[in-house]
């Protein structure tokens, strides 16, 4: 016999059966008759070609081994169903099927997993297109429609088609290793001595921010599209550079890396602005994220 397949009321009732512990407590969980409960558990097994349950030897039916071995699939049939109405409810509501979001590099990764998991909490129906990139490759992933939102790291000029608002900003510290010139120097390291070592400095793969500079001073850089590749650099004494603070905190703790004394670098910070295009505002899931981020993030 080939089974056939069954009703989601059918499947229903086997669960209600399951969790109430008896065929009267499904009938009064799904406000129906016993016997009702009963055909209708009569018809699954037949179509399925499997007995659910043991109704003689106990007072209370017992679910045989077909039956356990078929209540994992039913719960997952079930859930598959609750995912599906409360989309089509979301969408009803105006709520995005998916959100794409582009953040910048330089956002500390522990924020950015705290508003993603309560996002994740708030709109479970609502898939997310997570992109990290660096300084001007999210403008260009919003634009581009890669992206319906970014957080984007800073502009130095408005940006046709674009709507900005700043969301907060991440400080950022000189740091070096500490066999590198500069970690050796006492005092304040003068701009004139940062020129003669090489400058590691993060860079992106748009032509947004091309010609443009943030806190460079020294003659020689090396330019990284990675920030990770970056802190490793620094980790090895290759050159110095500014990093988030919030990164390299326990590199300083450990005294794996130095903070570097610099002429007026102590209020240095990276500022972050949440955009969108002006032409597709985002709806309720991609205003939530932005709200989210800017409580998050703050002032350096």
């Amino acid at each position: 016999m080939k089974p056939r397949s069954p009703t989601l009321d059918q499947l229903q009732v086997f669960l209600a059966i399951v969790d109430a512990g008896s065929f009267a407590g499904a009938a009064r969980k799904l406000g129906r008759a016993t016997s009702v409960i009963s055909y209708a558990i009569s018809n699954l097994e037949g179509q399925l070609g499997l007995v659910l349950f043991d109704r003689d030897q106990t007072r209370k039916p017992q679910l045989t081994e077909a039956g356990r071995a078929m209540l994992l699939e039913a719960r997952t049939v079930a859930h598959g169903i609750d995912g599906l109405l409360a989309k089509a409810q979301g969408l009803i509501e105006g709520l995005e099927a998916e959100v794409g979001l582009a953040v910048d590099v330089m956002l500390p990764t522990s924020r950015l997993v705290e508003v993603l998991d309560a996002f994740r909490a708030e709109f479970p129906t609502v898939a997310l297109r997570l992109n990290i990139e660096a300084l001007g490759a999210i403008v260009q992933l919003v634009l581009d429609g890669g992206a319906q939102i970014g957080i984007s790291g800073p502009l130095f000029h408005r940006v046709e088609g674009i709507e900005m608002r700043r969301v907060g900003s991440v400080k950022l510290v000189p740091v070096a290793a500490p066999s590198h010139p500069l970690s050796l120097l006492t005092g304040e390291a003068p701009t004139s001595e940062l020129r003669n070592h090489i400058q590691l400095v993060l860079t992106d793969r748009s032509r947004q921010t091309e010609g443009q500079e943030f806190a460079v001073l020294a003659v020689r850089t090396w330019r990284l599209a990675d920030l990770g590749a970056k802190h490793a650099l620094l980790l090895a004494g290759v050159g110095w550079g500014s990093m988030p603070e919030a990164m390299v905190a326990d590199d300083l703790a450990a005294g794996r890396l130095v903070k570097l004394a610099l002429d007026h670098w102590d209020n240095l910070v990276y500022p972050l602005q949440a955009i969108h295009r002006s032409d597709t505002p985002p709806g309720p899931a991609g205003r939530w994220l932005l709200e989210k981020f800017k409580a998050a993030v703050g002032e350096g």
